[in-house]
């Protein structure tokens, strides 16, 4: 993984985390137990600290960054869905910010709440235990359900089990030129179903 120091500061990554080999680590970054950080997700600690603690995820394409003496951290057991942009704020423990989601500065999302999908969470925001926050600025239209925080909990444990199962079978290849004969199917580990 491209991983640089910056002004002495170097990338520290637990080594039970995955980190795709195209996400970019920067300076002032800490990675916990059981992470995993998804294809070309960028963590530019050149400001502020970035933290992901234990068992959090960050997919495809997310981008963390915040001020100079600002953490911006990402909960236990937190998710961040492809794409959202994370900056100054902070996810507690268990929640979710959605798909191309905008986390502002000084923002805090508080534990079990979730982000909907690209939705925008203004500067200075401080939410309340499981909320539903969605739009743009993000308002919060309802409590968390037991089955929305059973639903997150098994995409969470997803994440969890996919850096191990990452770490053991990713590797590059070249392609294959067709569609071999009987070709298997993967599976999940917990045979997470969208929810309808």
């Amino acid at each position: 993984m491209p991983c640089y120091e910056f002004e002495g500061l170097v990338p520290v990554v637990d080594p039970s985390a995955y980190v795709h080999p195209s996400a970019v680590l920067i300076g002032d970054v800490i990675v916990g137990a059981d992470v995993y950080i998804g294809p070309n997700a960028s963590l530019r600690g050149d400001y502020g600290r970035l933290i992901l603690e234990k068992g959090s995820n960050l997919q495809d394409g997310c981008i963390m960054h915040g001020y100079a003496g600002m953490d911006t951290v990402v909960g236990q057991d937190g998710h961040i869905g492809h794409g959202a942009i994370l900056h100054g704020c902070k996810i507690k423990q268990n929640a979710l910010v959605g798909m191309n989601a905008v986390v502002m500065d000084g923002a805090v999302i508080e534990r079990d709440s979730i982000v909907g999908a690209m939705s925008f969470v203004k500067g200075g925001f401080k939410g309340e235990p499981r909320q539903l926050l969605i739009g743009s600025p993000a308002k919060a239209i309802r409590q968390v359900s037991e089955q929305d925080l059973h639903w997150k909990g098994l995409n969470t444990l997803e994440y969890q089990l996919l850096a191990g199962r990452s770490s053991r079978s990713m590797k590059e290849v070249e392609p294959l030129l067709q569609v071999e004969a009987n070709r298997p199917r993967l599976s999940g580990s917990t045979e997470v179903q969208p929810k309808p």
